[in-house]
């Protein structure tokens, strides 16, 4: 029964292929960044209401925020499929977003073709910001996931993988305020609060030495100053601090700050700092990652593992694996030397190889959410092993193991 059902909504998916494939390049068209993603967001809502599903816009206080809810024929799980659609201040769709929320689309749609079928519900849940504003970490703390029983959302790449994890992090804001004067006439009248900026970064890089293998500290001054004959009474500094586990993350984060007031102490300059909302570390629900690996390669997608020297970045998911079993899975769009975050990676996601791996996406999260919806005993797995690592966490976290 569940592979009769998975056949109509692949073919579902091939029917919708060129559809989708527009409004994936709609949205690659008019790139917007955290929080504005107001055309993005209207055009997957529209998609969805006209294909019959309820939905809320504006949930969790985020305008850009949605949920869209179709049912099956009776009580049973909620699978929910997570839609990004946000881009990079001046680079636009070099993460490719603009497949991450169209997948979800796809995928949402190919299932509420069979849903008549199952019971439960699937929600496209649409979250803004993934790009540094932290759309889940809000929605997570307001409560939008707690009638969710597993989620996943699939990001382009240059690789094949479902059982990835990501970096926790943070983003500092750093504010140095000092006092103006002329550089030469009278320098020891001002306080230097570019100088503050100056000692912050030498003391960060002091700090590099004695931090675990997996940290990752890097900034920019976002503000050093008007003029080089004024002493700077304003300097500003950004830095993202990241490490592989949460706990470890915020030690760092102390760590960082302290360099900061160990800058403006040593100049006088007054600090103000603040932080975005902090990302998890992600972790990967592998009972639902071999599911969803299994319709993959029933599909053809040849799926690797991690490797253990990997560079990760780190995402707001994260948040979302922490309350619920989640997946991140990853599709190949291009090849494997081409990094997101660059104009390389904005052309390769609209490319004909970027259109295979949307459908694909799309596929795979399509037939995986069927098999959740059709299978308790899969669905109570999943949860076991989400509930076994929540209890892990605990015990490392009174043992400070992280």
């Amino acid at each position: 029964m569940s592979q009769h059902l998975k056949d109509r909504a692949l073919a579902c998916l091939d029917a919708q292929r060129d559809h989708l494939i527009r409004t994936s390049a709609t949205i690659h068209a008019n790139p917007e960044i955290a929080f504005q993603e107001f055309k993005s967001s209207a055009l997957l809502c529209d998609e969805l209401e006209h294909a019959g599903f309820d939905v809320t816009r504006g949930i969790g206080g985020l305008e850009t925020a949605f949920r869209a809810e179709a049912f099956g024929n009776g009580d049973g799980a909620t699978v929910a499929l997570l839609a990004e659609y946000d881009a990079l201040p001046e680079l636009g769709h070099a993460c490719g977003h603009n497949i991450m929320g169209t997948a979800s689309l796809g995928a949402a749609l190919a299932v509420k073709s069979v849903l008549a079928n199952l019971p439960g519900r699937v929600a496209v849940i649409g979250t803004p910001a993934e790009e540094g504003g932290g759309g889940k970490v809000i929605l997570v703390a307001r409560g939008i996931f707690n009638d969710v029983d597993a989620a996943m959302i699939v990001h382009p790449s240059g690789r094949n993988m479902v059982a990835r994890g990501s970096l926790a992090s943070t983003r500092l804001f750093l504010e140095f305020s000092g006092k103006a004067s002329h550089a030469a006439a009278a320098p020891e009248e001002g306080i230097n609060a570019l100088e503050a900026v100056i000692l912050t970064f030498n003391n960060v890089n002091a700090l590099r030495l004695h931090l675990r293998p997996d940290a990752r500290l890097h900034g920019i001054i976002t503000n050093g100053g008007t003029a080089a004959n004024i002493i700077p009474d304003y300097a500003a500094a950004q830095f993202s601090v990241r490490a592989a586990k949460h706990g470890y993350a915020q030690q760092v984060l102390r760590r960082v700050i302290q360099c900061a007031e160990a800058g403006a102490a040593a100049t006088g300059a007054t600090l103000k700092y603040s932080t975005n909302p902090s990302y998890a570390d992600l972790i990967p629900n592998l009972t639902l990652a071999q599911a969803f690996a299994a319709n993959w390669e029933t599909l053809g997608v040849h799926v690797i593992d991690p490797r253990p020297d990997d560079r990760m970045g780190s995402t707001d998911m994260g948040n979302v694996s922490h309350v619920v079993p989640a997946i991140h899975p990853y599709i190949k769009i291009t090849n494997e030397g081409i990094g997101g975050h660059t104009l390389e990676f904005r052309a390769a996601s609209i490319s004909p190889m970027a259109n295979d791996g949307l459908i694909l996406a799309a596929k795979g999260m399509a037939m995986t959410t069927i098999d959740l919806l059709s299978d308790p005993d899969l669905m109570a797995r999943v949860k076991h092993e989400f509930d076994e690592t929540v209890e892990k966490q605990k015990i490392e976290r009174l043992g400070k193991f992280e």
